[in-house]
């Protein structure tokens, strides 16, 4: 490594581009307005490596709160992997969590790296594939399925919460107000009981988060997700392996497992209901 020639800096909000257009090189498929809710998480969690000023690597090291971060987009050009640049963009993110319990989503190729860096394996995230308007039945309506926008934001961050690792309204705010998405919730009696984000991405859409108090409600959310855009597109559903009703959610709809990732943490694993979580949020995020 060319250690005068490489650098590692804080990016700005344009170069979040260059990231999510790796990302999506990578087969990760982002979403389409992805970036401006990126760094709405965390103007100072993104960090770029240049040499020679090109940029070569990027990494995210978004802080909730004081206590968790959540390290992502932690990729480096095919012509420049090896050298030891990832290990510096790495110790940048890091560096800027300050001690924070970390996690991550660490494709296969990257766990054992991980798990040699003092990681360890909380669940499994699969990513599944399926197509809008193959509802396989209709779901009972047992609650009222509104826009998010009803929903006092207060209501809806004290839900998130119990049910994420760290406070993340700044995220939130832009996240189920951005462009080319839908942003529901389930409430009966003036009380959230799930909610669920469809947003556009490079291909087809994606569902995240998808969080709901029981398998039924679940199964409401998604279909009033995937009934609200045309029939017969790509869907993406995250879900996490140790809900086993998000598995049979994703097998009732005759969804594909097409990607995989190892969740991860660099302390312990958070303590939250993980069978209220049918669909992550994603997987640069958390």
């Amino acid at each position: 490594m060319h250690e005068e020639n490489f650098r590692v800096r804080v990016m700005e909000p344009s170069e979040l581009a260059i990231a999510l257009h790796w990302a999506a090189r990578e087969g990760w498929n982002p979403g389409l307005h992805d970036a401006g809710c990126f760094y709405a998480a965390d103007p100072h969690g993104f960090f770029i490596g240049l040499l020679d000023e090109k940029p070569i690597g990027t990494v995210s090291a978004v802080r909730y709160g004081e206590d968790f971060g959540f390290l992502g987009l932690y990729i480096v050009d095919p012509s420049h992997r090896h050298a030891g640049y990832g290990e510096r963009l790495a110790q940048a993110g890091i560096e800027h969590l300050g001690g924070r319990n970390m996690g991550l989503d660490g494709v296969v190729a990257m766990q054992e790296s991980y798990r040699n860096a003092g990681f360890t394996l909380a669940h499994r995230n699969m990513r599944y594939l399926g197509l809008t308007g193959q509802a396989a039945a209709t779901a009972p309506q047992s609650h009222s399925v509104v826009p998010l926008a009803w929903v006092p934001f207060d209501t809806l961050a004290a839900y998130d919460r119990k049910l994420f690792p760290g406070p993340r309204e700044a995220f939130l705010r832009v996240w189920i107000s951005q462009p080319d998405s839908v942003a529901i919730g389930c409430v009966e009696d003036d009380e959230l009981h799930g909610y669920g984000v469809l947003r556009a991405c490079q291909e087809g859409y994606k569902i995240g988060p998808l969080f709901a108090d029981n398998p039924e409600l679940a199964e409401q959310l998604y279909l009033a997700l995937t009934a609200s855009v045309p029939s017969g597109r790509q869907v993406y559903l995250d879900v996490p392996e140790s809900n086993p009703h998000a598995l049979a959610l994703v097998d009732r709809h005759k969804m594909e497992m097409v990607f995989e990732t190892a969740r991860m943490y660099s302390g312990a694993v958070p303590d939250i209901a993980i069978e209220r979580v049918f669909g992550i949020t994603t997987f640069e995020l958390g």
